[in-house]
């Protein structure tokens, strides 16, 4: 893939990113003695540059137990898990301590998130996440989400926060997932091994440049390697998001991948349109809960326009569903034309069914948008897909 290639792909996605998810590595933040401050107030310089550019950004950060193992006086990342929970709860205070006070001294307010694999595989519980992290973004503070070591377990936890990352990439809703680490991307071979091997600077995700052989090797106090950051991509690309691994040591890292004139790491593009896949999950893949019927008004307008169905055009609710499951739309003559992701659980959409959105908050108490169900998150059947 030549230079000029990989700057047009490049132009292309930077032209629509506004919402970025940093995954920032252990190796990226600590050393021997615990966090290292200095590289720290370095990569969070550059996550503020970019939120005074307008951009909205989520930190995904790792460095707990590197903390916690230093305050302990350990060397090495401790194998079991007893022992791995009490360094992640002494360190998660260093670490969030460290990132308020230099997120502060450029204005800027942040949030801390703790996630295990329980909270995004249970439905109504990745929902409450989404939203929470959505309300964040709106208030233009810096959420930072680490997993909750404190309380995972081997078979809970998710492993690394490469796989964190994506996940909260997907969650967000991201339009670039950027994993910063101690390598500059992905090589052609293992640059270790080889002092003729070439940095990749352009990959599509679903083909099988993604399959070379790479290196799980990790160090001493982190536990992905590139097969995890690979894995992360993927992920990602399911999703329709783009990834960039590059190095956090890299002077200005950050503003080179978001800059489209300079080639920064290795940018893994996914396959296909990342609405029209989502879209298609949607309609295809999900088992509804219950039905929404529509008036006349409402089913010509989303027809029409594919806009987002609100409170007003509503007419019926059949069933009893939570917030965020996929409901049937039918139209006044009873037939289905699509499906979509409801914002309120069924008992809240009988409440305000009818009435404008301005009046969602008085009626409810709480309001989590104006949308019955938000365009992005409605498939028309039978469109184009």
């Amino acid at each position: 893939m030549s230079a000029a290639e990989h700057l047009r792909q490049k132009a292309s996605l930077l032209r629509t990113t506004r919402r970025v998810v940093v995954k920032i590595g252990s190796s990226s933040i600590s050393g021997h003695g615990g966090i290292d401050r200095e590289r720290m107030q370095r990569l969070v310089e550059q996550v503020a540059d970019l939120h005074d550019r307008g951009l909205e950004l989520i930190v995904v950060t790792s460095g707990a137990v590197a903390a916690g193992v230093a305050r302990l006086g350990h060397r090495e990342r401790p194998k079991s898990i007893p022992q791995r929970q009490a360094a992640a709860a002494i360190g998660q205070i260093d670490l969030m301590a460290a990132y308020e006070e230099f997120f502060d001294r450029r204005g800027k307010r942040v949030a801390q998130i703790l996630l295990t694999h329980d909270d995004l595989a249970d439905r109504q519980r990745y929902i409450n996440a989404k939203h929470t992290l959505q309300t964040l973004l709106q208030a233009s503070v810096v959420p930072i989400a680490n997993e909750n070591d404190t309380v995972a377990i081997e078979e809970l936890n998710f492993g690394d926060n490469d796989n964190l990352s994506a996940l909260v990439a997907t969650m967000a809703d991201a339009d670039l997932l950027v994993i910063l680490s101690d390598v500059a991307g992905l090589y052609d071979k293992d640059p270790r091994d080889n002092p003729d091997a070439q940095l990749v600077p352009l990959l599509q995700a679903e083909k099988r440049e993604l399959g070379f052989d790479v290196s799980a090797v990790t160090g001493p106090l982190g536990r992905g390697g590139m097969a995890a950051k690979i894995n992360a991509a993927r992920k990602a690309s399911a999703a329709g998001i783009a990834t960039v691994i590059a190095d956090s040591a890299s002077p200005g890292i950050l503003a080179q991948i978001l800059d489209p004139a300079v080639q920064a790491g290795t940018l893994i593009l996914p396959g296909g349109d990342r609405l029209r896949r989502r879209k298609h999950w949607i309609a295809h893949t999900l088992k509804p809960s219950g039905t929404l019927v529509v008036d006349q008004g409402a089913y010509d307008a989303l027809r029409r326009s594919g806009g987002s169905l609100l409170p007003k055009g509503l007419a019926e609710v059949r069933g009893r569903f939570p917030s965020g499951a996929c409901v049937r739309c039918l139209g006044p003559d009873g037939v289905e034309f699509a499906r979509g992701l409801v914002s309120y659980p069924a008992a809240d959409l009988e409440r305000i069914r009818g009435v404008h959105s301005n009046q969602i908050e008085a009626v409810l108490g709480y309001r989590i948008g104006d949308e019955v169900i938000h365009r992005d998150d409605l498939a028309l059947l039978g469109a184009e897909e």
